[in-house]
């Protein structure tokens, strides 16, 4: 691929010539290819180099997103105090690699590790973890998006029916994916259209994975980077504070989300933040929603393994390790199991 991205960039840039050096891909993603690389060129400034990252649309993926808009909510952040790499380029002509694709700058000097914060030089800055990422996450919230770019993309749905675009869109992709009757996912979904959460406060930017593991922090636990932004929409802010509980991110197993924070404090550092309430009814209900959508994403990876889309093995992992898990999550969020 060197050749070709020196290829594009030297249309981009005021270069004649670009060398790419350090080309890698970043291993476990499955939504998208996700490549790091230097590029290096001369203008009239001298010799240039730039640390940069690609994000490619793979042959399959666990998720159908638009690249235009995860673009778009990458740029609504920058130069905001919810940290994001700089945008670059956006190309949609898949013929130059092979599918659509975007370029950003790389954020150097940090780690994603989701283990590392419960080693033992972490633990003792997990609070401050704690609070940086329900910060952030209460700028998401707060964020005017009305006059940036997501605004000319996107209609957001009203405060009432946001909870019913956004079970539609999952219970669809279920319908879709599954390749065997899902009796606890159906159960689940009966619950939610039976027992509709309160009106969303307010409709909000929703990041739509967030949590540990989604951004880059430094060893005294700031973050420097919130990734990951291709199931952003608008919504209630809600579902991304419900998001961070699920059990598929208690990265210490000890019921704690990301492996570092309580609950009830995550909650409380959330409200103080965005200054919105997490209406105890929402956040039950956004919760079982969010098991929900995780298990149309790993049922999405069984399919593509399955149907020989993907040789990836992580869409095999998803499947064999996290479709059980799930039901268990569901059924635990339902009061069903203990």
């Amino acid at each position: 691929m060197e050749a070709q991205i020196a290829k594009y960039l030297e249309a981009k840039l005021p270069a004649a010539s670009v060398t790419i050096t350090n080309l890698l891909r970043i291993p476990g993603g499955a939504s998208r290819e996700t490549w790091m690389f230097d590029a290096m060129w001369e203008n009239e400034g001298g010799e240039q180099s730039q640390s940069l990252v690609l994000r490619k649309d793979p042959p399959a993926s666990l998720l159908d997103t638009d690249r235009e808009l995860e673009y778009a909510f990458y740029s609504t952040f920058w130069a905001t105090k919810v940290t994001v790499p700089r945008m670059r380029w956006l190309e949609q002509d898949a013929s130059v690699l092979g599918g659509p694709f975007f370029i950003m700058d790389r954020i150097v000097g940090c780690e994603v590790n989701t283990r590392l914060p419960q080693t033992p030089a972490y633990q003792p800055l997990q609070p401050v973890m704690a609070k940086n990422l329900y910060d952030i996450l209460g700028e998401i919230a707060t964020h005017d998006w009305t006059s940036g770019p997501v605004a000319k993309l996107l209609e957001p749905p009203s405060p009432e029916e946001s909870w019913q675009r956004e079970l539609g869109h999952w219970e669809a992709i279920i319908d879709a994916e599954e390749l065997s009757p899902q009796p606890v996912t159906r159960a689940a979904i009966r619950w939610l259209r039976a027992n509709p959460p309160p009106p969303a406060q307010r409709i909000s930017v929703v990041h739509g994975d967030f949590r540990v593991g989604n951004f880059l922090y430094q060893p005294d636990a700031s973050i420097h980077g919130v990734l990951d932004w291709e199931m952003a929409h608008l919504g209630d802010p809600i579902e991304d504070l419900a998001y961070s509980f699920n059990e598929s991110w208690w990265w210490a197993r000890d019921g704690r989300p990301g492996g570092i924070v309580d609950r009830e404090t995550a909650i409380r550092l959330w409200e103080e933040a965005s200054g919105l309430k997490a209406d105890p009814a929402a956040v039950h209900w956004w919760e079982l929603f969010n098991s929900v959508k995780l298990q149309g994403i790993w049922l999405k990876s069984a399919r593509v393994f399955q149907d020989g889309q993907s040789s990836e093995l992580i869409h095999l992992l998803c499947a064999y390790g996290l479709i059980n898990s799930q039901d268990q999550a569901m059924l635990h969020t339902m009061g069903r199991a203990t």
